[in-house]
């Protein structure tokens, strides 16, 4: 890495973790129905909503209400997204008079953005209407986000309480979450976009004049700024144009580009310090937040090299690889050069270590290790960060799978946070770690044997494997980002994709408030000589091992046909693809 690819990595993770202790005590008190500065402003309307509900927030639900209530809202949006594609062309805010989404294509994107994943088989400023943007997907974002938040509540709850089989109060968690944290976070976002030159307007596309040729062109603005801010704060990462943060509209400038990159981990970090202090020990958020923090950096130290490095293939072709004052040098292929190599490659690991999926360079067009390590992380479950919630209560089953290995090696009950896990726990944790890898494996296996999935490919041999391996890697484990030379606007990939992320988000969120209920009825254990510390180098050293070692013994074979036999046949013939 170069030194200025060291400044600007350091520089963005300071921010992130100062920004993210504080926004992680203020998240626990909101989680915890404590006071907070925004109660005098966010109070009385956290009421008046639960109030028209008919919700009472004191009204403790069991883990059963508890996913109950998460699969009928889900449902709910689901339904409303999906009409309101079908029926914007008869809808106002549509400037630009476009038409009903497809059935398959409407399916898809109100799954995608109901499940927090934002994949888009579509480009969003051709597709659909202002409304649509706003109402149906700019909701979800935010609900989305706030629902992964208020499982990972239930969960943390399940390890805090005792001897109780109520978990908290879906509806009130959701309120609360989205009043005290989302909403004046995306404000505040959306306002300094605003000041950095990302648009916001209600008029149509703008019509300009070509320099060479004198054609007239149409230039599509829109409420960016608006999506953008909950976008990025709720790792849900659809964008309001087709390539995303590439474009100048959604993320003009170095300082955008640097306060959507913040914006992206800042919640899921703050999650880890919440962990600590709802189960009242500190040191536990801090070891949780260890553990992804090195795998986030051994992520960062092999795509930043590798993109700079660049290929035999350019290099054959006379591209200067090397940095210097006037160039970023490596691939800069399917880059922009305002961000270059650093920036580009940053943003690809943290959107699919935070489970985000925004992109500001095209992964498709990665060296083939560079765009390999997205894909692993997305595959290890999106525990690396993860989305906001998810990401956490992600990383705490592997917590949990790491005590029960340590266990069986002293033939004691594993112990954690102070309750014992037995098999029932540990029966839903294998349900919600195999359920995505599952969906990935069998999902790439259809699109790569069927003719209806081989359609969409658009590069042959290894990379065009890459393409399908990779957006079920994103589908199913709810990122949504894409090795964009696939073509997935088909029946095939809107609902095979549609179906991957229905799965790897509620079969996941679901054993998780299993375990919470279990381990909410279950009495505290006092620590004794024989528990295993889970708050100390030993033990964050075996949880890294844990997610590593299930992730390579589960997605290895699959990326040996893919962008590791990519990589040899580059090094080896000296080609690109």
């Amino acid at each position: 890495m170069t030194a200025n690819a060291w400044l600007q990595t350091g520089v963005f993770l300071i921010v992130v973790v100062g920004l993210g202790w504080p926004l992680g005590t203020h998240l626990a008190r909101v989680l915890s129905g404590e006071r907070t500065f925004l109660s005098r402003l966010t109070d009385p309307l956290d009421r008046w909503l639960l109030a028209v509900a008919g919700v009472d927030p004191d009204d403790e639900m069991s883990w059963g209400r508890y996913a109950t209530a998460l699969l009928l809202f889900s449902g709910a949006g689901l339904v409303v997204v999906f009409l309101m594609q079908l029926m914007q062309g008869m809808l106002p805010l549509n400037p630009d008079h476009l038409p009903g989404v497809g059935s398959a294509l409407a399916f898809n994107t109100a799954v995608s953005f109901v499940t927090n994943t934002n994949w888009q088989s579509y480009g969003g400023e051709t597709t659909l209407s202002y409304l649509t943007q706003m109402l149906a997907l700019g909701v979800q974002n935010f609900v989305s986000a706030a629902a992964g938040i208020a499982v990972m509540a239930a969960l943390l709850r399940g390890f805090a309480r005792h001897s109780t089989p109520t978990i908290g109060n879906f509806w009130a968690d959701l309120v609360r979450i989205t009043t005290k944290v989302l909403l004046p976070l995306a404000l505040l976002l959306a306002v300094v976009l605003v000041s950095q030159g990302v648009v916001q307007t209600f008029d149509g596309a703008r019509t300009a004049i070509t320099l060479e040729s004198g054609a007239k062109q149409a230039i599509a603005v829109g409420p960016v700024a608006s999506q953008v801010a909950i976008k990025q704060l709720g790792t849900n990462g659809g964008g309001f144009f087709n390539v995303n943060s590439a474009h100048p509209f959604e993320n003009p400038t170095p300082f955008s580009n640097l306060l959507e990159l913040v914006s992206i981990l800042l919640i899921p970090v703050a999650c880890c310090f919440t962990l600590g202090l709802m189960v009242r020990d500190k040191r536990q958020g801090r070891a949780i937040f260890a553990a992804m923090a090195v795998i986030f950096a051994l992520a960062i130290a092999v795509t930043v090299p590798a993109e700079q490095r660049g290929t035999p293939a350019l290099a054959a072709a006379g591209a200067e690889l090397a940095a210097s004052d006037l160039q970023s040098g490596g691939n800069m292929e399917g880059k922009e050069v305002r961000f270059g190599i650093t920036n580009s490659a940053l943003w690809a690991v943290t959107t699919t270590a935070a489970s985000n999926g925004s992109v500001n360079a095209m992964h498709d067009s990665f060296t083939p290790i560079g765009g390999m390590v997205p894909m692993i992380l997305m595959q290890l479950g999106e525990v690396v960060f993860g989305g906001v919630g998810s990401g956490l209560y992600g990383m705490l089953l592997f917590a949990l799978v790491t005590v029960f290995i340590g266990g069986l090696m002293v033939g004691r009950t594993p112990e954690y946070l102070g309750k014992k896990i037995e098999a029932y726990e540990m029966k839903m944790v294998m349900v919600a770690i195999l359920i995505p890898a599952l969906a990935v494996l069998a999902g790439t296996a259809l699109g790569a044997a069927l003719p209806a999935g081989r359609a969409g490919i658009l590069n042959p041999g290894a990379h065009g494997f890459s393409e399908i391996l990779y957006a079920f890697s994103s589908a199913s484990n709810n990122n949504g980002s894409a090795f964009a030379g696939l073509t997935a606007n088909s029946d095939f990939y809107n609902i095979l994709l549609g179906l991957a992320m229905l799965a790897g988000r509620f079969m996941v969120a679901v054993p998780v408030l299993a375990i919470a209920g279990a381990l909410a009825s279950k009495k505290l254990v006092p620590a004794s000589a024989g528990t295993l510390p889970t708050h100390g180098p030993l033990f964050v050293t075996m949880l890294i091992g844990v997610v590593i070692l299930v992730g390579a013994l589960t997605f290895v074979p699959a990326l040996a046909l893919g962008p590791i036999v990519e990589q040899i046949q580059q090094l080896t013939q000296g080609v690109g693809r």
